[in-house]
């Protein structure tokens, strides 16, 4: 069925003004029929409307004319109203990939392997650009879709054909020249595996990809994360090469942002944290381009909790005593030496708790992976505090559930204890009972 089904009609919007309702279906605007949610805000924008909607077995066909003063008011059930782009790469060190078994009950978005350049534009979810088609691009032309996250790997054509598992995939850097062309912003990923494109392919690529500055706005370095469901032959990165990485490519973030004024040349989180490197300033990291894809969320993390000590007062009186914090085995020593500093000040009693993802294996070493039932039971074999505190990063958009569908109240009703989720120590210290 085309069109897309309105879940929420926003009070005193022109949809609520034109009787719109829960359960209707949007079919077209202007007799263009709508693909997605990017359909809608384009041809919405227009001054004079007609909507054709579904309800029930009724056709409705509604005018008024746009007052950009107000909202269009709809949000759908579902942002693409057609069939998902899938992704038809066969990446050896593809995540979605090394998913445990279905019967886990994990949630269906995991294994997902989503290539839309839509999803890339609404959510910043990063596409190859292999499945693009001419009408792809002409849209992307049409509607200025910008910006777009792309998975590079590399620039180099025969490697990234071997890396992505495919004879037949256009190169990379016409395609990041076209839509250079139209105007479109571009965010770059590498993401790298050991022996495989990190030698003089990763400079080639790194200097490709920085000489189309400015419609690349950034260039993200990422290392390979593998699971124990990983089968083939890639490996993860020692300390050592964690440490050699980004030895090399300091000189490369200092040049670049001599010549431009910005970083552009950004590397995971992970990679300091592995190699016990400090994490950089907040200069550094611009204006975050690339932070859902773990790139500056512990300096963010840092930046916070430092602006708390300085406000929060001494003594400062809250009905836990002590609290236990749960994360992934990479974060806590952040946590750790972060966390003494706030509670030290109020005397409250802390312990950080490393759960070993036993979900995905050890070598998963992220919070937001962890799963709510191992969660469970390393606290349960582990002296609780009177309150605990799990990473925001472990449940999903809206907060409610884990990915393996435990709720905040399967937690509290489990382990006999008020639960706080929190991604800051303000948001958890905001969210503490006072006396």
């Amino acid at each position: 069925m085309a069109g897309g089904v309105i879940s929420t009609v926003e009070p005193g919007s022109i949809a609520a003004q034109l009787g719109l309702q829960p359960g209707d279906i949007l079919e077209a605007i202007n007799g263009h029929s709508l693909r997605d949610v990017l359909d809608v805000y384009f041809y919405a924008a227009e001054e004079s409307l007609t909507l054709d909607v579904r309800r029930g077995e009724t056709m409705m066909h509604v005018h008024t004319r746009r007052d950009y003063t107000t909202p269009l008011g709809l949000d759908f059930a579902t942002p693409i109203f057609d069939a998902m782009r899938v992704c038809n790469n066969r990446c050896e060190f593809c995540f979605v990939a090394q998913m445990p078994p279905r019967a886990r009950g994990l949630r269906r978005s995991l294994y997902l392997r989503d290539d839309d350049y839509r999803y890339s534009v609404l959510y910043g979810s990063f596409i190859t650009l292999t499945n693009l088609t001419e009408a792809d691009w002409q849209r992307i032309q049409a509607q200025r879709l910008t910006p777009l996250y792309i998975s590079v790997h590399t620039t180099d054509p025969l490697l990234r054909r071997r890396l992505l598992g495919h004879d037949d995939i256009p190169d990379i850097l016409p395609q990041i020249d076209r839509l250079a062309a139209l105007g479109i912003e571009m965010h770059t990923q590498l993401v790298l595996t050991p022996g495989v494109n990190d030698g003089d392919s990763l400079l080639r690529s790194i200097d490709d990809l920085a000489a189309r500055y400015p419609a690349v706005r950034s260039i993200g370095v990422v290392p390979v994360g593998l699971t124990r469901y990983h089968h083939g032959t890639c490996r993860l990165y020692t300390v050592e090469e964690a440490q050699a990485m980004i030895d090399r490519l300091a000189p490369l973030q200092k040049a670049w942002r001599r010549r431009y004024g910005q970083t552009l040349l950004y590397l995971a989180d992970e990679w300091y944290l592995k190699a016990g490197r400090p994490l950089p300033q907040s200069r550094h990291y611009d204006d975050y381009p690339q932070i859902e894809n773990g790139i500056g969320l512990v300096r963010r993390f840092l930046n916070d909790s430092r602006a708390l000590y300085a406000r929060v007062r001494a003594g400062l009186l809250v009905r836990a005593t002590h609290l236990t914090m749960v994360c992934g085995t990479l974060f806590a020593p952040t946590l750790q030496q972060e966390a003494a500093r706030l509670f030290e000040k109020i005397g409250v009693q802390f312990e950080v708790l490393p759960v070993v993802n036993r979900l995905f294996g050890e070598t998963v070493t992220v919070s937001g992976l962890l799963g709510g039932e191992e969660v469970i039971a390393a606290l349960r074999a582990h002296a609780m505090g009177d309150a605990i505190c799990l990473p925001r990063a472990m449940f999903d958009e809206a907060g409610e559930r884990t990915l393996d569908d435990i709720t905040l109240a399967d937690f509290e009703a489990t382990l006999g204890r008020p639960v706080i989720v929190a991604g800051t120590l303000s948001e958890l210290l905001k969210a503490l009972p006072k006396t």
